[in-house]
């Protein structure tokens, strides 16, 4: 019979394992390298802190920023976009890369200005982080981290309709019927955190 994840004993071995992996792993050789504008893929062999060897594929991307963007008491989505990892267009968060974790705000307005098609001038009533650090993509084979925003425009900017992919209401009920239709676990995760915060 399986043991409950709580189990104490199986606490303590999960607490003994991440320890004894505390120390950075070993690099013995590098593979593969291929580096493009938009990412590079690094094929290694490690050694982990057993002595095991392993071989690891991994992705170093810059980090991205996503914003939730909110006018008049409604959440905004921008159109949506064709997506060639998944074949199809998605509803997802007014997003972009983020070289520099410092001009979070400026990076911000630089995106929804983009992607609703704005004009110049500071756009933003109002902008919150959501994740000072930036939460990791996939630590086990990427190097991106993902960092949120939520950023008020003002009530009477004009956002042209062409630009609004859906639009729902700023509340829990209206966040959840949104949470219903997206499918990208990065902007879910950080439309979970604003309802946390927004309780």
């Amino acid at each position: 019979m399986p043991v409950p994840f709580c189990h104490g004993l199986l606490f303590r071995r999960h607490v003994m394992t991440a320890k004894s992996d505390e120390e950075p792993w070993l690099l013995l050789s590098q593979m593969v390298e291929v580096r493009s504008p938009w990412l590079s893929v690094i094929g290694e062999r490690l050694r982990d802190a057993t002595g095991r060897e392993r071989e690891y594929w991994r992705v170093e991307k810059p980090d991205s920023l996503l914003v939730i963007t909110i006018q008049d008491g409604r959440l905004l989505l921008p159109a949506r976009s064709y997506r060639p990892g998944v074949g199809r267009t998605t509803l997802d968060f007014a997003g972009g890369r983020l070289q520099d974790p410092s001009m979070i705000p400026e990076t911000a307005q630089a995106i929804v200005r983009r992607e609703f098609n704005l004009g110049g001038g500071d756009l933003f009533a109002s902008v919150e982080e959501l994740n000072r650090v930036g939460w990791d993509v996939d630590s086990s084979s990427s190097s991106q981290r993902v960092h949120g925003t939520v950023a008020e425009l003002p009530r009477d900017l004009p956002v042209p309709e062409h630009s609004i992919g859906a639009s729902y209401p700023a509340t829990d009920l209206g966040a959840r019927e949104l949470l219903r239709d997206l499918h990208c676990v990065q902007c879910r995760a950080l439309l979970y955190e604003w309802l946390e915060r927004s309780r």
